[in-house]
């Protein structure tokens, strides 16, 4: 087992980060505490798997630390990058609800912890509290409801709106925050690879979108400047 593969233990000082997320602070104490008391956390060098898609159901996951890019790649070898995730943003319940491969892959972008809560584990916990399904539902629901957005997107909108419209979905953590964050982490590359286009054309639209006052470009930063709901 390497260094990053160990299973370290979570401190109880993670509940009251974990819940900044919005599902998580919506769930009933009883199951934050189990997910917390379940879970293990893992870390991650730059570069290195959570898992790979077509691998094993292996849990419920949030980051606690860094950044993870959730995608595939081609045939021809080409990334698409569905969703950068930030702490402290949960994801992996697709496989945890109906046991099959994982859909996609899920990689540190820099050094990351994840804290994993085991799928065995917390199924027999909910067996025993099947009411908390509901909860596993709410956050299944959430992340339909943003791919639904996305699609319409992709499917109505010129690019340089599209660039815009995902950089407020990243500083709202697709939907788990209240507050949207006013400054974006995100590389032009990954950027590129979340919307199935090239680097040269985010970067185009990028400069259009600081021309006409939409946002300010920063070095590894983007900051937004038209008025995001919420935004402090």
């Amino acid at each position: 087992m390497t260094p990053s593969d160990a299973q370290l233990p979570v401190p109880a000082a993670l509940l009251a980060a974990l819940q900044t997320d919005d599902w998580f602070a919506g769930c009933p104490a009883a199951f934050q505490q189990a997910l917390r008391d379940m879970g293990h956390l893992r870390r991650l060098a730059p570069g290195e798997p959570l898992f790979a898609r077509g691998g094993q159901a292996d849990g419920l996951c949030c980051v606690t630390a860094g950044a993870l890019r959730v995608g595939a790649h081609d045939i021809e070898g080409q990334a698409a990058v569905l969703a950068y995730l930030e702490p402290y943003q949960w994801f992996g319940e697709i496989s945890m609800i109906d046991g099959l491969p994982r859909t996609h892959d899920a990689v540190a972008e820099v050094a990351s912890q994840v804290l994993v809560v085991p799928r065995e584990g917390l199924l027999s916990w909910l067996e025993r509290e099947p009411g908390h399904w509901r909860d596993i539902a709410r956050l299944a629901c959430r992340k339909l409801r943003v791919s639904f957005v996305v699609l319409e997107e992709l499917a109505q909108l010129p690019l340089e709106e599209r660039v815009l419209r995902r950089l407020r979905l990243q500083a709202m953590g697709y939907g788990s925050r209240d507050t949207a964050r006013r400054r974006v982490r995100v590389a032009q590359e990954t950027l590129a690879h979340m919307l199935g286009v090239s680097r040269q054309s985010v970067n185009r639209a990028l400069k259009q979108l600081e021309a006409r006052g939409a946002l300010r470009l920063h070095y590894g930063e983007i900051e937004l400047l038209d008025p995001i709901r919420g935004a402090a």
